[in-house]
């Protein structure tokens, strides 16, 4: 995937879907905690039998595993096809905090643009080694700062290696 570095209005805009991404994720975890809640109460009520093709409940234990498997990989498509196809990224933590990060430029160098779910806009952004514990404000002189036009770090288009 191209480069692309997010302005700060872009990555505002992107809100919305975000929040909506993990309104959907969220829904999915959910879903497999109760199936894996099912699960672990059929192996408490038969130990190693319970994956026996003779248990009685082999079905509906199988049947359980199926749709964990599928709440699995629909939360992979939701990330990957909502967030990191549209170049969001997920930092380490994101998905249980419900953190992303835009990249984007400021004076050369790449670095993030930060949110997280309670936060009503994008108003963060941190180094790309720092991390959410290095989150700055973004200053309103600051924020038309990113991504600039004519940006040398704009002029790579290699892809992401961070």
């Amino acid at each position: 995937m191209p480069r692309h570095a997010f302005t700060l209005e872009q990555a505002n805009a992107l809100l919305p879907h975000v929040r909506a991404t993990f309104r959907r994720i969220r829904a999915g975890r959910e879903a497999a905690r109760r199936r894996a809640d099912k699960i672990a109460v059929l192996h408490a009520l038969w130990g190693d039998a319970a994956g026996e093709p003779d248990n009685p409940d082999y079905d509906e234990l199988r049947a359980h595993e199926r749709a964990l498997a599928r709440c699995g990989r629909a939360i992979d498509r939701l990330i990957g096809d909502r967030l990191i196809a549209r170049g969001i990224r997920l930092p380490a933590g994101g998905l249980e905090h419900e953190m992303v990060d835009f990249p984007t430029t400021l004076e050369g160098r790449w670095v993030y643009l930060c949110w997280r779910a309670e936060e009503d806009r994008v108003a963060h952004y941190h180094e790309i080694e720092a991390g959410f514990a290095g989150r700055r404000p973004i200053t309103t002189e600051l924020g038309a700062r990113f991504a600039l036009v004519g940006d040398p770090a704009l002029e790579d288009d290699s892809p992401l290696d961070f």
